[in-house]
């Protein structure tokens, strides 16, 4: 079932999450949130960290890619040297 609330912005931006939506949710200060903005539609979706095994599945279809495009750790400790060196 979907809970429905109402809120302010302050002055300066702010927003308050309702504390019967942060309970339901299990928001905690400190939760990172990103907010996507369409047309009168602002949405606030929480950021969470993936798992350990989608953690996995990213590093494993990254290095499947990077192999693809012929890739090698050269060319990464290259580009790297160069965004450190400001070029």
């Amino acid at each position: 079932m979907t809970t429905l609330a109402t809120t302010k912005m302050s002055s300066k931006g702010q927003v308050v999450i309702p504390e019967e939506i942060r309970k339901k949710l299990g928001l905690q200060p400190g939760t990172q949130l990103v907010v996507v903005a369409g047309e009168g539609v602002v949405i606030l979706k929480e950021i969470s960290p993936p798992s350990i095994s989608q953690f996995d599945e990213l590093i494993a279809e990254a290095r499947r890619q990077a192999r693809e495009a012929g890739l090698r750790k050269a060319d990464i400790r290259s580009a790297i040297d160069e965004v450190r060196a400001g070029r």
